[in-house]
């Protein structure tokens, strides 16, 4: 297990492929990332914040529970913080199994749960300016509800 809260970018393959290497006992990985998306062509930024040690804890309690709900291997989440531009990764879920299907379910839950419950604020800047704290979206709350 490791979770990493960091500012830093990092190199998705290189992650993925350690990742991978890392599990010998499992039969599938499920790997994802988030990217910063600009869908009207205007987000010129958008900040993340977090609380440090805050943020960390309630990655690792998620993450605990999708070991208990799914027979896991391993897990790996990375979210960034700070200034991030359109196109650059924020954040990765990898979850390694015996079976695909507990692999891919609890992505699903990890993914679900970092987009709609995970303690990061995320601030948009437009070429006409800050547009303020970014609200949770009504698809994400029902996502996670499924679980």
């Amino acid at each position: 297990m490791a979770v990493r809260v960091q500012s830093e970018a990092f190199e998705y393959g290189a992650e993925c492929a350690g990742f991978a290497a890392s599990v010998t006992d499992a039969g599938a990985v499920v790997t994802f990332a988030g990217i910063v998306r600009d869908d009207g062509g205007q987000l010129r930024e958008m900040e993340i914040e977090h609380y440090p040690g805050m943020t960390e804890r309630a990655l690792e309690a998620i993450e605990a529970e999708a070991r208990a709900r799914w027979q896991l291997s391993d897990a790996l989440i990375i979210h960034r913080f700070g200034p991030l531009s359109p196109g650059e990764i924020i954040m990765m879920v990898a979850t390694a199994a015996r079976h695909r299907a507990d692999a891919f379910a609890a992505a699903e839950f990890l993914m679900d749960f970092l987009k709609s419950r995970a303690p990061f604020w995320k601030k948009e800047t437009t070429a006409r300016g800050s547009t303020g704290w970014v609200a949770a979206k009504d698809e994400d709350e029902a996502a996670l509800r499924r679980w």
